[in-house]
């Protein structure tokens, strides 16, 4: 536990750990005398010496749950099955029919009386027909529905379906307040053996580059986390949430130490969306942010390889308004230190738009601060999203103009083509493979970078059309048949 903290905050600290009122410890520990900074406290009781955290436990358990995912699928047996040729005409759903159950197994936190329940989107990603089950620390259980489901964040809200009942919620902490080295306890079902307690240390905060959204970033601990604790509750000594579980660094499939949380204010934003309807976003300010690299950091003069550098800006976006400029180092949001572009964008989307930030940046050797409205990121208009038909590779696609608002939704971080937003499945696009996100980059050797560049293509027949396909950051060059 830090020392350099106000010592009224280490006998709250303390008194959670210990389950007793502050005030009892405040004889023996606010008000005994001190001679120096360097001086050991000795401990003035039995319970001082060995304190427990099972009053935290006590308050936190019944709040977390077991959530079960069954799910109806029917998948197609063939001996044609890996053959190019009949995938191409038949399609993978070739064959006999067969239906299967499929089942999985994480963790959840109750965090309202009415049972609203957040637990991560990987846990109850299912095909088909689907059943949620949710099962309370005392055994009973309860169905449950889906409310809202993120993957980029992996975030679910989930509401149990059990009438009108109270159920015992944990209250959402300010994860802004956590610091390194703060004790925390990880909740959850590791494995499916029941409920555990584990407890270790904040690592790290902030730390990205590790999920799949353009805004995410996550508590690092070292409390034992292990496949089943997903969606599990990660709690202070306070017995507040701080996080929710979600993954693991690990070579073996157990812990070695490495665990992530994703931070409660923005686990917050995605239940206060579920329950009001408000989509969450990230703010649109015009600006494309980059990490910065060494070699950057040598040419712009910096010490330090920390910040997002503002790549690009829109001269009529909010960020060039305010004053932004191109070649700016963000180092701090609202007066959070930003370690990359994603810790920036996080700030952003936490701040939430209709809010304005306050940004220090690096320029020319100079702190240059900038206050920079949060907008909402410009609408689609009627010619920015097409439905695509007729005898091309592109039949049955749903596609649009990238965007910045779509580029943020999509998680594609160079918003250059035009993205497929949907395939209509058993389409010629379907048995191509094409998926939601690609993003055309070119066709027919021609740059395409705009709905009304690929159609005018398309129009013109060919015996071998010629495809350039961005998935997942990587270019993918295609021929298929006219």
């Amino acid at each position: 536990m830090s020392l350099n903290r106000p010592r009224s905050k280490r006998l709250r600290v303390f008194a959670a750990m210990l389950g007793v009122p502050a005030v009892a410890l405040s004889a023996a520990y606010l008000l005994a005398p001190v001679a120096d900074a360097q001086r050991r406290e000795v401990p003035s009781s039995r319970q001082m010496v060995q304190y427990s955290f099972a009053p935290v436990v006590r308050k936190t358990a019944p709040a977390v749950v077991n959530v079960y995912v069954s799910s109806r699928v029917t998948t197609f047996t063939s001996p044609f099955a890996g053959d190019p040729f009949f995938e191409r005409f038949f399609g993978e759903n070739f064959g006999m029919p067969q239906e299967r159950v499929q089942r999985s197994l994480g963790s959840g936190v109750i965090v309202s009386p009415d049972g609203i329940v957040v637990t991560n989107a990987h846990v109850v990603k299912a095909r088909g027909e689907t059943e949620i089950r949710v099962a309370l620390a005392d055994k009973r259980e309860f169905d449950a529905k889906i409310l809202l489901r993120d993957e980029k964040s992996d975030v679910a809200v989930l509401r149990i379906e059990g009438g009108k009942q109270r159920f015992e919620y944990l209250e959402f902490e300010d994860s802004d307040n956590l610091e390194v080295g703060d004790l925390v306890l990880a909740i959850g079902n590791p494995f499916g053996v029941g409920q555990t307690v584990t407890s270790g240390i904040v690592s790290a905060l902030a730390r990205s580059g590790i999920g799949k959204g353009n805004s995410s970033v996550f508590i690092q601990t070292d409390a034992a986390i292990n496949p089943g604790n997903s969606g599990g509750a990660l709690v202070d000594v306070a017995g507040k949430l701080v996080g929710i579980n979600t993954l693991i660094y690990s070579r073996s499939g157990g812990s070695v130490g490495i665990g992530f949380a994703i931070p409660s204010n923005l686990v917050r934003l995605y239940v206060d969306s579920a329950l009001t309807g408000r989509r969450v976003a990230q703010p649109w300010i015009g600006a494309r942010l980059e990490d910065l690299t060494r070699e950057l950091a040598d040419g712009l003069g910096l010490n330090r390889v920390s910040g997002a550098l503002v790549a690009r800006l829109d001269a009529n976006g909010p960020a060039a308004k305010a004053g932004l400029e191109a070649g700016d180092v963000i180092t701090r949001v609202d007066g959070f230190e930003v370690a990359d572009a994603r810790s920036a964008l996080y700030r952003l989307t936490t701040r939430g738009i209709g809010n304005a930030a306050e940004l220090s940046v690096m320029r020319k050797g100079r702190i240059a601060s900038v206050r920079v409205p949060l907008a909402e990121p410009p609408a689609p208009g009627p010619d920015d999203v097409r439905n695509l038909s007729g005898n091309h590779p592109f039949d049955g696609t749903r596609v649009t103009n990238l965007l910045p608002g779509i580029a943020d939704e999509l998680g594609i971080d160079e918003p250059e083509g035009v993205a497929i937003l949907s395939v209509r499945p058993r389409s010629y696009a379907a048995r191509l493979r094409f998926r939601p996100g690609d993003v055309i980059v070119s066709l027919q050797e021609r740059r395409i970078s705009s709905i009304r560049d690929l159609e005018s293509t398309l129009a013109v027949p060919t015996q071998v059309w010629v495809i350039g396909i961005k998935r997942g950051g990587r270019l993918l060059n295609l021929q298929v048949p006219g």
